[in-house]
C-alpha cells in the first residue's frame, strides 16, 4: 500500500480529500458569479465581506464532520475557524494536501479580492469602529446600556455608566417620548465633555408589539403586610400613610400602603392613639399613629390586614376619657388582575380590546365560561392555523391552536406549572410557527425615525424577518435626509433567524450595519433548547459577513436588578467576549453592572477572542508540585 512519508497515511486517501475540497473550492468560486446583481447593490465598504459571506454559505451547504474529521487526523486545519477568510482558509489547506502526496502547485480557480487571514480580522474591526466607535483602551468588546426613564432627569446616572464604561447609550423607543429621549442625549454630550470620552447613540424602534389586551380591574383592597423574620415575628411594622380624602397629599418619604380617610377626622389624631378595625375578612386589627404632619399621619401595623373601601376605623386616644370618633375608608385604586392558566385550561384570544376576565365556574369547579383576553394586534388571526403553538409571557406559559374563528383563536394549554400560571395584561405573545405577515416597522416608528435621523447614530430595526423589512428601513431612512445613522437587525424570531443570510446582504447596502442576538423572545420562538445552537450559527454568520454582533437580553440581569449576580449569569456574561458588544438592560444597580462588565470582558479577552482560544500563558502550568515520596510499595506492609 502507497504511504505518505512514513506517516502511515494512505495517499489514496488523501487524494480522495483532495478531490472533495478542490469540488467545494471550485462550487464557492462560482457561487458569487451567480449573485452579480445581488453584489452590485452592496456598499463599497462590504463588497469583500459579501462575498466572503457568499462563500462561506457554500461551505457550510454540506455536513463537513466526516471531512474535517480526515483533514484533523492528517495534522491540518479542520476548517472550523474560516469564518472570516474562507477562501483562504480552503486554499491553504489544499496546499498542504497537494505537498502530502507531491503534486504540483496548481493555480487556484480565479476568484477576484481572496480575503486573507490579515484582512478578514481587519475588515470585522474597521466595521466595528464603523457602527460603535474607536475600540476602548482595555478591552476589544463595547458595552451597550439601555438608559431607563429616570435618565431624563437624572445626569449624574449618565454620567457614571459613561465613567464606569457604557460605550454606546441605548434609548428604547417603546418607552418614554423624544422630550424625554433629548434630554438623555444632552446628559451624555455633557459627560462626554467631562469624561473626555465618546459614546454612541442608539435608538431601538418599538416594532409590532403583539402583545395581552387589558383585563377587568382586580378588587380594590390594600394588603397591610409587616416584614417577618423565619419563625413568624414582626421584624419591620407596615407604614401607613393616613391622608384626606378631601386633599390628599404625598406621603414625604416612601410608603407601602395609603389610606384616604376624612380630614376632620384626621385632625384629632395624636402620636399613641389606636386606630381599630374589623378587615375585609373580619380579623380584628389595629394600628398606632406615631407622627402627625400638615399632609397626614403616620401610622404602624404590626398584623396582616386587608382593606376595602368603606372600612370602618375607630379612633380610640390614648386619653381613655376623651371620645371616640369613627371614619369610613375612600376610594382605593383597583388592583391589578390577572388570569390563572393551568395545563387543559382553555383560553379565547378576541379581536377587540374589551377588558378579558378569568373563566367562570359553577358549584362544582365546571367551567362555565373559559377565561378570555384580547390581542394587540389581531391581524395576525388571519395568518394562524390550528396545530401551532403560541407562548406568552416570555415563554412563561405555553399552548397550542385548537380553533381559529372569525372574531375570536381558542388555546388549548400545554404549558404552565401544576397548580397555575398567572397570565397579565400587556404580555408578550409568540407566534413561532405561524408565518405572519406584519411589517417590521409601525406607524409610530416611522415617526420617531424622525428624531432617530437628526440624533442617533444608530438605529435598531426591532422583529426584522425578512429582506423586505430591510429595505424598508433604508428606504425610510433615505428618505428623511443625508445623515444616514447605520443599522442594526435584531434577531428576535424564528423566520429572522432563517432569513438571516438575505437580510445581512440586504443590510450590507447600507454603509455601516450591524446584528443585536436579541435572546429573549428569540428563545421563545425557536425553543430554550435550542437558543446555544442558534446564537452560535448567528455568530459564525456574521463573522463570514465581517459585522459586528451584540450579544443582549437578560446580561448581568439579576444584578442590575438586585444588586447580587448569580454564578450562571457571570459566565454568561463571560461568553458575550465572542460578539463585538454586549448589552445591559436597566436596573437600580446598572452602574455597578457595567463595572463588573467591564472587569470581565477585559479579563476575557486574554483566553478567547470571537471563536478562538487564546494560549496565554498558564500560572497553573508552573506549579506541577514534586512526586510524594512513599516507602512503601503498593500492596506493602
Amino acid at each position: 500500500m502507497d504511504t505518505n512519508d512514513g506517516l502511515g497515511l494512505d495517499s489514496a486517501d488523501i487524494e480522495l480529500v483532495l478531490d472533495e475540497l478542490s469540488a467545494i473550492r471550485k462550487e464557492m468560486a462560482e457561487g458569487p458569479a451567480g449573485e452579480q446583481s445581488r453584489l452590485a447593490r452592496v456598499h463599497p465598504n462590504y463588497q469583500l465581506s459579501a462575498r466572503n459571506l457568499l462563500h462561506y454559505m457554500v461551505l457550510r451547504r454540506r455536513d463537513l464532520r466526516p471531512l474535517q474529521l480526515r483533514l484533523a487526523a492528517l495534522g491540518l486545519s479542520s476548517l472550523g475557524r474560516a469564518e472570516s477568510h474562507v477562501l483562504a482558509t480552503v486554499d491553504a489547506v489544499l496546499g498542504a494536501l497537494r505537498r502530502l502526496v507531491n503534486h504540483p502547485a496548481q493555480p487556484p480557480v480565479e476568484v477576484h479580492d481572496v480575503v486573507d487571514f490579515t484582512k478578514g480580522r481587519h475588515l470585522l474591526t474597521e466595521h466595528t469602529e464603523a457602527l460603535f466607535g474607536p475600540e476602548p483602551a482595555s478591552r476589544r468588546v463595547r458595552i451597550m446600556v439601555t438608559l431607563p426613564s429616570e435618565a431624563a432627569e437624572d445626569s449624574l446616572l449618565v454620567h457614571q455608566l459613561l465613567q464606569h464604561g457604557m460605550d454606546c447609550l441605548r434609548i428604547n423607543c417603546a418607552h418614554d417620548d423624544s422630550a424625554a429621549w433629548l434630554r438623555m442625549i444632552q446628559h451624555l454630550r455633557k459627560a462626554e465633555q467631562t469624561l473626555g470620552r465618546r459614546c454612541r447613540v442608539v435608538m431601538d424602534l418599538a416594532g409590532p408589539k403583539l402583545r395581552t389586551g387589558p383585563l377587568e380591574p382586580g378588587p380594590a383592597v390594600v394588603r397591610i403586610r409587616p416584614d417577618r423574620d423565619p419563625l413568624g415575628r414582626v421584624t419591620v411594622p407596615e407604614r401607613v400613610w393616613l391622608t384626606a380624602v378631601e386633599s390628599p397629599q404625598v406621603a414625604p418619604t416612601p410608603v407601602g400602603v395609603r389610606l384616604p380617610v376624612p380630614g376632620e377626622w384626621l385632625t384629632r389624631m395624636a402620636p399613641g392613639d389606636r386606630v381599630k378595625f374589623l378587615d375585609a375578612r373580619g380579623s380584628k386589627r389595629s394600628m398606632t399613629i406615631v407622627d402627625v404632619t400638615h399632609g397626614g399621619c403616620w401610622a404602624e401595623a404590626s398584623a396582616t390586614a386587608y382593606i376595602v373601601p368603606g372600612t370602618i376605623l375607630r379612633h380610640e386616644p390614648e386619653v381613655a376619657t376623651e371620645k371616640e370618633y369613627l371614619a369610613r375608608v375612600g376610594e382605593l385604586p383597583c388592583g391589578e388582575n390577572a388570569i390563572l392558566l393551568k395545563p387543559g385550561d382553555v383560553l379565547i384570544l378576541t379581536r377587540d380590546l374589551q377588558p378579558g376576565r378569568s373563566a367562570t365556574h359553577d358549584g362544582i369547579g365546571q367551567v362555565l365560561t373559559p377565561a378570555t383576553v384580547g390581542c394587540t394586534i389581531p391581524e395576525v388571526f388571519e395568518d394562524v392555523l390550528p396545530g401551532e403553538s403560541i407562548w406568552f409571557d416570555d415563554g412563561k406559559i405555553g399552548g397550542v391552536v385548537e380553533k381559529v374563528e372569525a372574531a375570536r383563536v381558542l388555546v388549548r394549554i400545554t404549558q404552565a406549572r401544576p397548580e397555575g400560571d398567572k397570565l397579565r395584561a400587556d404580555k408578550g405573545i409568540n407566534l413561532p410557527e405561524s408565518d405572519l405577515k406584519l411589517a417590521a416597522m409601525t406607524d409610530k416608528d416611522r415617526e420617531d425615525l424622525v428624531f432617530a435621523v437628526q440624533h442617533a447614530d444608530v438605529v435598531e430595526l426591532s422583529f426584522a424577518n425578512t429582506a423586505q423589512d430591510v429595505l424598508a428601513l433604508r428606504e425610510q431612512l433615505i428618505r428623511l435626509g443625508d445623515r444616514q445613522p447605520a443599522i442594526v437587525l435584531k434577531i428576535e424570531t424564528r423566520r429572522g433567524f432563517e432569513n438571516l443570510p438575505d437580510m445581512l446582504l440586504t443590510a450590507m447596502q447600507s454603509p455601516c450595519c450591524g446584528v443585536m442576538i436579541a435572546r429573549g423572545d428569540l428563545a421563545v420562538e425557536a425553543g430554550f433548547e435550542r437558543l446555544a445552537e442558534i446564537q452560535e450559527e448567528i455568530l459564525w454568520m456574521c463573522e463570514a459577513a465581517h459585522v459586528p454582533v451584540i450579544w443582549a437580553t437578560q446580561v448581568l440581569e439579576r444584578l442590575a436588578k438586585d444588586g447580587i449576580p448569580s454564578r450562571a449569569e457571570i459566565t454568561d456574561a463571560a461568553m458575550g467576549e465572542r460578539a463585538e458588544c454586549v448589552m445591559l438592560n436597566k436596573g437600580p444597580h446598572v452602574v455597578t453592572a457595567v463595572r463588573m462588565l467591564d472587569g470581565i470582558l477585559t479579563r476575557m479577552q486574554a483566553h478567547h477572542v470571537k471563536n478562538r482560544s487564546m494560549l496565554r500563558e498558564l500560572r497553573m502550568a508552573h506549579l506541577l508540585s514534586a512526586p510524594i515520596e512513599n516507602d512503601t510499595q503498593c500492596g506493602g506492609k
